[in-house]
C-alpha cells in the first residue's frame, strides 16, 4: 500500500472518521467519476490505482490508471486538456472517488474529442421492447483524434 494511505481502520473510522483510507479492488484501482467543477456535468469514468490518486492529489492534475495499457496517465497530457482538480471527494465506504475539475484547452474529457465521454443516451423504453439504439446527444466532437493521438501498435 502507498505510503500516503493509511491501513484501512474499522466500519466506523472509514464511514464516520476524518482519515483518508481508500478502498482499491482486487485489480488495485477504484473507481473515479470525473464531473465539471461549475455546470456538474458528468464528464468520465475511469480507474485510480494508488500512484494515480498520489500524483492527482500532489499535482493537482488527474491522473489514472489504464487497465487496458497497464499504465499511468495523466489526462490531457497528449491532447492539451488537462484536468485540474478543484475538489477531490470520497463516497461513504472509500472505494470510489468524484473528482470536479476545470478542463483546460478545448473543454473536450473524452478521447473521441467529445466534451464528454456520456455523449450518447439510452432510450428508456417502459413498457415496451428494449432496444439497443443509442441516441447521439453530446454534441459533435470538439476536436479529431485522429491528429491528436498516433496510432496504438
Amino acid at each position: 500500500m502507498s505510503s500516503l494511505f493509511p491501513e484501512r481502520g474499522d466500519k466506523n473510522q472509514v464511514e464516520a472518521g476524518s482519515v483518508f483510507m481508500p478502498r482499491f479492488d482486487s485489480a488495485g484501482v477504484l473507481p473515479a467519476v470525473v464531473s465539471d467543477a461549475d455546470s456538474g456535468e458528468v464528464l468520465m469514468l475511469a480507474f485510480m490505482n494508488a500512484e494515480a490518486l498520489e500524483r492527482t492529489i500532489h499535482s493537482g492534475v488527474a491522473h489514472f490508471w489504464s487497465r487496458s495499457r497497464q499504465c499511468l496517465w495523466a489526462k490531457g497530457e497528449t491532447s492539451g486538456n488537462l484536468q485540474r482538480v478543484v475538489e477531490l471527494r470520497t463516497d461513504c465506504d472509500q472505494d470510489a472517488v468524484w473528482l470536479r475539475v476545470r478542463v483546460e484547452g478545448k473543454g473536450a474529457s473524452c478521447h473521441t474529442g467529445h466534451r464528454s465521454c456520456f455523449y450518447r443516451a439510452v432510450p428508456l423504453t417502459i413498457g415496451d421492447a428494449v432496444t439497443s439504439k443509442l441516441d447521439h446527444v453530446g454534441g459533435e466532437p470538439m476536436f479529431d483524434p485522429k491528429k491528436v493521438y498516433k496510432p496504438t501498435q
